[in-house]
């Protein structure tokens, strides 16, 4: 784990220990990919999709902060931070001590994984165990006392757009059923699938495929129907309380018609009247979660990429490197025969 940082002082009195166009909280928006943990001081923030194993530190506190800063980033840099007198200067880092600044990439991947790994029937992404995640994720909280405050929350990359510090098949959701009840007399008109920006539901509820989502709309005598049906994540759980499930907000020409969906087996369904056959969107969200435009499809893409690197390496002997798969993600790969 060595490289390069940058230190320098911001505004309202933070410090930045941060490799070159590293990610941080400051950044106004942040998307899937990027890791973040909040520590003793400060937060630090990794992107998964540069593989960046360093992390970008914002401090507000720098006497926490020096309790950690000579263990992750090496006795240089703390020194550094001590008597820095210009507005920036560049170190190498050295870790003091490499275990700890291993584990504590590994905590903040662990925390990312609980609620952005894009579990996928349609992609064949097997989800992660979550007890076994929780386990992890307490051992190595136990590990990392000398970083982490034991009162912090878990921070998740969605957060840092609102981040207040001092100043299988493409047709699969289809194949389910015709349309969420579309009678066997209606002439279906339209038809698509898409995806679904992660930001907008909670973990667990729905499949992570850009393929998930399906919308059908149907002509019967004196009605015109958008039929909504969505693989639901594996492992969905049955009992989803109401104000949980996911609701469709669909752009037909001059209009948008909305509708929640429910749970039928796997997937989610859901229908509206509309007065046109022109739809140019379907999107997914639940009440109160997210903040709409971060999701970027081709950063789900890398994020998916990666999962499934992870996985392949889980299935190897002896993976020593910082950051080796997770328990639960070795239980995953083991279980992807059955999945």
């Amino acid at each position: 784990m060595t490289g390069t940082v940058t230190i320098r002082r911001a505004e309202g009195g933070l410090w930045i220990i941060a490799p070159e166009g590293a990610p941080t909280v400051l950044d106004d928006a942040a998307d899937v990919d990027i890791v973040v943990l909040e520590v003793l001081g400060g937060h630090l923030t990794w992107s998964l999709a540069s593989g960046q194993p360093i992390p970008a530190a914002v401090i507000e506190d720098m006497t926490l902060a020096h309790e950690w800063i000579w263990a992750v980033y090496g006795a240089a840099i703390a020194l550094a931070v001590d008597e820095l007198d210009s507005d920036t200067t560049e170190l190498t880092v050295q870790p003091a001590l490499p275990r700890l600044a291993a584990n504590v990439w590994r905590l903040g991947y662990a925390h990312w994984a609980a609620r952005w790994w894009p579990a996928s029937t349609i992609d064949g992404i097997a989800p992660l165990d979550e007890r076994l995640l929780d386990q992890e994720i307490a051992a190595l909280r136990e590990e990392c006392e000398l970083i982490v405050d034991d009162d912090a929350e878990p921070v998740s990359s969605e957060d840092m757009s609102t981040f207040d510090i001092p100043s299988r098949a493409e047709d699969y959701a289809l194949a389910a059923g015709s349309a969420s009840g579309t009678s066997a007399n209606a002439l279906v008109l339209a038809r698509g699938s898409g995806g679904w920006d992660w930001h907008r539901c909670p973990p667990g509820l729905i499949d992570a495929s850009e393929h998930a989502v399906s919308w059908q709309v149907s002509r019967s005598p004196g009605t015109t129907t958008i039929g909504v049906e969505v693989v639901a994540a594996p492992r969905v759980a049955a009992d989803i309380p109401a104000h949980l499930h996911p609701r469709a907000l669909i752009a037909v020409a001059a209009e948008t018609v909305e509708t929640e969906l429910n749970l039928v087996g796997d997937t989610w369904t859901g229908q509206a009247s509309t007065s046109s056959e022109a739809v140019s969107s379907v999107e997914l969200y639940v009440p109160g979660v997210g903040t709409p435009g971060l999701g970027d499809p081709g950063v789900r893409q890398q994020v998916r990429d990666i999962a499934a690197a992870r996985l392949r390496r889980a299935s190897a002997d002896d993976d020593a490197a910082f950051d080796a798969p997770l328990l639960a993600e070795i239980a995953a790969a083991a279980s992807e025969s059955d999945f």
